[in-house]
């Protein structure tokens, strides 16, 4: 099959395209026909060897991808051959052929392309349980989305949207503030020619934000840190400016502050033990049942217009540079996706 490889970590122009053997499911698998994969900041950490998962090498990057069933491993009787799905991997995204836990794997409908469906195996779960599960948001309350143009930040704002918020939203340029009114804003904030402390005081009335989703840390969390109300929840989710911020305490207390970690992959079995105890097993079967949950809202979302699910771009797999590009400077809008 074709498929995108690393050999060596290091920058993503070091990938190859190359032959590799067609992977068969193992027990509790499924073989996938792949129809579009998610290009991700998490993916181009990978390659890099700064993710805080590093598979041994060489290996196939691609955490997200949509296609259709081709085979079933031992013990699956959930789904069937020829199911359309979307689903997250730990690694082998990019290539035509793909295994994948049956557990995690989600139905999507037969009016979702797969590049769109590309969006529902992290991002959109993602914001939903960093939203809902952890940070309790409410109908009413304001949610400020940093990095509002890109796939996190957009699916962040309908999701927040879909829960009643009121949603502000931060990005820089207005080809990204028009994804992010497009998605539902209902204010909108360029950092660039705007102070956004400021800015978000004006906007709730000297309050600040009840909740904020940051997937860029940086400099746009100091700011959260200054601009959020009282008893206000911030969800530090990813790190796209490069710069991992350290909190100060002092802050958190006086103002009745709490800070959310939330990572996906835990809710789905990608961390930790590869075989856990039957302890933790049962734990991981509570978890993906709220998962399976989540997505049931999602997909029901998504029929009623409430989740646009955008694309920035498609290319094929040769042209992955291209697809990292969007990534690495920032400029994508949306998700960008690689067809094998």
């Amino acid at each position: 099959m074709r498929a995108l490889v690393c050999h060596d970590y290091g920058p993503i122009e070091g990938l190859k395209i190359e032959d590799a053997p067609t992977p068969a499911p193992k027990a509790g698998e499924i073989l996938i026909r792949v129809g579009a994969a998610g290009v991700s900041f998490a993916a181009m950490l990978g390659v890099e060897g700064k993710h805080q998962n590093k598979p041994t090498l060489p290996y196939i990057p691609g955490n997200e991808l949509a296609g259709h069933i081709m085979a079933l491993g031992p013990g699956v009787d959930r789904l069937k051959v020829g199911d359309r799905i979307a689903t997250g991997v730990p690694q082998g995204g990019f290539a035509e052929y793909a295994v994948a836990t049956a557990a995690n794997a989600v139905r999507i409908p037969d009016r979702m392309p797969y590049a769109e469906a590309t969006n529902f195996p992290t991002l959109y779960p993602t914001a939903y349980g960093a939203l809902r599960w952890k940070a309790n948001l409410q109908p009413g309350e304001v949610l400020l989305v940093h990095g509002a143009g890109g796939g996190s930040g957009l699916t962040g704002i309908e999701v927040g949207k879909a829960m009643g918020a009121i949603v502000i939203a931060s990005a820089g340029g207005a080809d990204k503030l028009a994804a992010a009114r497009e998605a539902g804003a209902d204010h909108l904030i360029d950092y660039h020619r705007e102070d956004l402390r400021a800015k978000v005081l004006e906007l709730t009335d000297g309050r600040g934000a009840d909740v904020i989703y940051d997937p860029v840390g940086g400099s746009a969390f100091d700011v959260s840190l200054r601009c959020v109300a009282p008893e206000g929840r911030i969800i530090p989710m990813g790190f796209a400016s490069g710069t991992i911020p350290q909190i100060p305490a002092n802050i958190l207390l006086v103002k009745n502050v709490t800070v959310i970690g939330f990572y996906y992959g835990y809710w789905t079995g990608w961390g930790g033990r590869k075989v856990p105890g039957p302890k933790d097993a049962a734990a991981l079967e509570r978890r993906r049942a709220m998962v399976a949950a989540a997505q049931d809202d999602l997909m029901r979302w998504f029929t009623e217009g409430k989740l646009l699910a955008k694309v920035a771009a498609t290319f094929d797999l040769a042209d992955w540079i291209k697809a990292f590009n969007l990534i690495q400077n920032r400029t994508v809008v949306g998700k960008a996706v690689l067809v094998p």
